[in-house]
C-alpha cells in the first residue's frame, strides 16, 4: 500500500522549508557577525576620532601661545 502522493509531495515540502529555514538562520547569523565586525570598527574609528580632534585643538593652542611668545622676541629685538 503506497501513501498518498499528495501526502508524500507535502512531507518533500516540509523537509524543503527546513532546509530554507536552516539556510536562512545561517545567513542571518553570518550578517549579524559581520554587522557586529563592522560596528566595532566603526567605534574604533570614531574614538580615534575625537582623540584625534583634541590632539589637534591642544596642538592649536600650543602654536598659538609659541606664536605670540615669536612676536614678543621679535619685538624685543625690533624686527617685527
Amino acid at each position: 500500500m503506497s501513501k498518498d502522493p499528495i501526502i508524500e509531495k507535502l512531507l518533500e515540502h516540509d523537509e524543503q522549508f527546513e532546509e530554507i529555514r536552516k539556510d536562512i538562520k545561517e545567513t542571518k547569523d553570518e550578517i549579524l557577525t559581520r554587522l557586529d565586525k563592522n560596528l566595532n570598527i566603526l567605534q574604533r574609528l570614531d574614538h580615534e576620532r575625537i582623540f584625534t580632534n583634541e590632539t589637534i585643538k591642544r596642538m592649536q593652542k600650543e602654536i598659538e601661545h609659541q606664536q605670540k611668545e615669536i612676536n614678543k622676541i621679535k619685538r624685543v629685538l625690533k624686527i617685527a
